[in-house]
């Protein structure tokens, strides 16, 4: 029986690792980078840049990639602004940061230090100075990052302003759930993730996409435009779980420094957002931060840059006016 039950695990685990893979390939030829890569310490970060003026900086949420500004929002900046969107590390096409273990059963994750470091290191190298830089969900805590580290370095990339576009800000009570905690595990790096990279029907993919954009609907051609298969790639599952799995003790550190920032910060945040949810990230930071401003969307979810692109729109041209970098 043990034999038996050997050769049965030992075979459901090929084939997982086969339907991972195939998949994977389908994936990244569906959805090919769409832009260009830069060589850093340690590997190579994923960019597509457009526009004149100003340079603006767009780093999107956990699980996401560039396509996700590409898809709408950028197109509707580039009349006024350079505008950069990055694929964050360890997502889309862009490598992880250096020296993190990415083994199958490892748990440590790409802080959002480390990945403002590296995205810093990128944006330096392609000339880009003095920018706004913006963030969505999990890349609002990467932006909050960028502009701390402005607090201890002398850089031309250092940001001006940031906009938090629904993004995680503040630490929060409890944990996060069942999916981030499993599969951001050694036994989910090793087991469910694969399992999920390889069987995961389209159905339950996009229900997830519109439980995201809740109470709003996924725009049309969004959910085929995005690439839902890059990020169930088996690295890009670890690499995600991971990062925000382990983010809770960076964003205390980030926390403690937003005193001392003086730069504008525009936060768009929707008021039925379950995700990031807006007391504990926006209502946080406006009582320790006395520059923020936050545009708060009625009924609007997680989304606020698709819900209402005119509103982001509003708010980055707002910093940019606070910065002085336009009228």
């Amino acid at each position: 029986m043990l034999t038996i039950s050997a050769i049965a695990i030992g075979l459901g685990a090929v084939l997982t690792a086969a339907g991972a893979k195939q998949r994977t390939a389908q994936a990244e030829e569906s959805h090919p980078p769409l832009g260009q890569f830069v060589s850093v310490a340690g590997g190579q970060i994923h960019y597509v840049q457009e526009g004149s003026g100003p340079h603006l900086i767009l780093l999107h949420g956990a699980g996401g990639n560039l396509r996700e500004f590409t898809f709408d929002l950028m197109g509707r900046l580039t009349d006024r602004y350079t505008v950069t969107a990055f694929d964050r590390p360890g997502l889309g096409y862009s490598d992880r940061v250096p020296g993190v273990d990415t083994g199958l059963t490892a748990t440590e994750g790409d802080s959002p230090q480390a990945q403002a470091a590296m995205l810093r290191e990128a944006a330096a190298i392609i000339g880009i100075t003095d920018p706004i830089v913006a963030g969505h969900s999990f890349g609002g805590i990467v932006s909050y990052a960028w502009a701390v580290a402005g607090l201890d370095q002398n850089s031309p990339v250092n940001a001006t302003a940031v906009v938090s576009m629904a993004g995680v800000t503040m630490p929060w009570p409890g944990g996060l759930g069942r999916y981030y905690t499993v599969n951001g595990s050694a036994f989910g790096g090793l087991v469910t993730i694969p399992a999920i990279s390889a069987f995961v029907p389209k159905s339950i993919v996009d229900s997830s996409i519109q439980a995201t954009f809740a109470p709003q609907s996924a725009p049309v051609g969004y959910a085929d435009y995005i690439g839902a298969g890059l990020t169930l790639r088996p690295s890009s599952m670890r690499a995600n779980t991971r990062q925000v799995n382990t983010s809770r003790p960076h964003v205390v550190v980030l926390s403690e420094r937003y005193p001392e920032l003086t730069l504008p910060i525009e936060i768009v945040h929707g008021e039925d957002d379950t995700t990031v949810p807006i007391h504990i990230h926006a209502e946080e930071i406006e009582k320790i931060v006395t520059q923020v401003n936050t545009t708060r969307l009625t009924n609007v979810g997680h989304m606020p840059h698709h819900a209402d692109p005119d509103a982001v729109i509003s708010a980055i041209d707002r910093a940019a006016a606070r910065a002085g970098i336009r009228d």
